[in-house]
């Protein structure tokens, strides 16, 4: 009985706590369900503007000089002296030697050359002398020859001193050639000889540019063109000032240098399908240096910035507000998402200007939105420090 007792008291506690349990659940009363509907999604929102702007295109390209020769010999002989600014980077001003070449066997020559003119000039007048003499014994003859009267060796006398003076003027010229020099200021961009070294006719001494205009080749896509407004084979006047700003990144510090487009291919690139165009900088390495006094190197990659066509009551967006497609998300006078298509006139890194699709005062969303569905409920936004107008200079 005892041991009835000990198993069925615990079981029966246990039956009758779980019984209690699903008594007190069953009675509980239903908490009050209140049905609120979905919160619309805020978003950052800002006005279209209308504005009159000026558009400015952006591209880069590498910078080169407008003149590059190679410097070759045009006389044989032995390098006797070089000067120390024939070295890579080397700045040399117009008809001032830097190589000169031992001159002694043109010198000779030279010398040989007078002589020959000298005795030619009295052979000249030897000649004249004889047919001055023959002309008058010949006076009374009716049928004196040509050569009786000694024209033909007169003739051959002036020739003589014609070659005479020829050989002259070519022993000077190569007795100048063996000072070596070029026909503008520029730099050194490879040294190829030294002193002591032979060099024949044609051989390539080294290399040059020109630093008085250097050049950058830009190319600009189809739109970028038109944001330019000109024509296909354009080229500037004296009156027609198109300025171009130019930036790189040298020795850590931005530079900025001025330039002005010249002109604009007249075919399209084939490979690249864009059309380039020529900006020129005047005197880079002097008077139109950077701020930091940066020459605008050869060889170097620029940002080039352009001032192109001006735009009266352009309609203008902030750049975030443009979505995929050229979509515009706006938000209507019933807080309520319209997606539209717009036609894109020109974009810059902060704005686009837009043709069509979105009217000035139109509430423009910049925030994203991942699943948007027209029609959906939003809450607008103002961020006061994305406005526009605070960032806009000119497009």
């Amino acid at each position: 009985m005892n041991t009835i007792v000990k198993v069925g008291a615990p079981i029966a506690i246990l039956v009758a706590g779980i019984g209690a349990f699903f008594l007190l659940d069953f009675a509980k009363p239903e908490p009050e369900k209140k049905a609120e509907p979905p919160r619309p999604l805020s978003v950052y929102v800002q006005s279209a503007e209308q504005t009159n702007i000026a558009l400015r295109v952006k591209t880069g390209g590498e910078v080169r000089s407008r003149t590059d020769v190679d410097i070759v010999s045009e006389v044989a002989g032995r390098i006797i002296n070089v000067s120390r600014e024939f070295t890579e980077g080397g700045n040399v001003a117009p008809g001032v030697a830097f190589i000169e070449i031992d001159d002694r066997d043109y010198r000779l020559a030279l010398s040989q050359a007078i002589a020959t003119v000298a005795a030619a000039e009295v052979g000249v007048q030897e000649a004249l002398a004889q047919a001055d003499v023959a002309r008058k014994q010949l006076r009374d003859s009716s049928n004196a020859s040509p050569l009786a009267l000694r024209k033909p060796q007169v003739a051959q006398a002036q020739a003589s001193l014609k070659a005479a003076e020829a050989n002259l003027q070519r022993a000077e010229l190569d007795l100048a050639r063996t000072k070596i020099s070029l026909p503008f200021s520029g730099r050194i961009a490879k040294k190829l000889v030294d002193v002591g070294q032979y060099v024949a006719p044609g051989t390539l001494l080294g290399e040059a540019f020109a630093t008085d205009v250097v050049q950058i080749r830009l190319p600009f896509t189809d739109a970028q063109l038109a944001s330019l407004g000109l024509p296909i084979g354009y080229s500037a006047t004296e009156f027609d000032n198109i300025p171009v700003d130019l930036s790189a990144i040298v020795a850590g510090k931005l530079q900025n240098w001025q330039g002005q487009l010249t002109r604009l291919d007249a075919a399209i690139d084939s490979d690249t399908r864009s059309l380039f165009g020529l900006v020129e900088v005047r005197d880079p390495y002097g008077a139109n240096a950077s701020q930091n006094a940066m020459p605008l190197a050869v060889g170097l990659y620029v940002n080039a910035d352009i001032y192109g066509r001006q735009i009266e009551n352009a309609t203008v967006i902030p750049r975030e507000a443009l979505r995929a497609g050229d979509n515009v998300f706006v938000l209507n006078a019933e807080q309520r998402l319209e997606i539209r298509n717009v036609s894109v006139v020109h974009g810059s890194e902060t704005e686009a200007v837009i043709g069509n699709g979105v009217k000035p005062q139109d509430r423009v969303i910049t925030s994203s939105i991942r699943n948007p569905i027209p029609g959906m409920s939003l809450t607008p936004l103002t961020d006061d420090s994305q406005s526009s107008v605070a960032k806009r200079g000119a497009l």
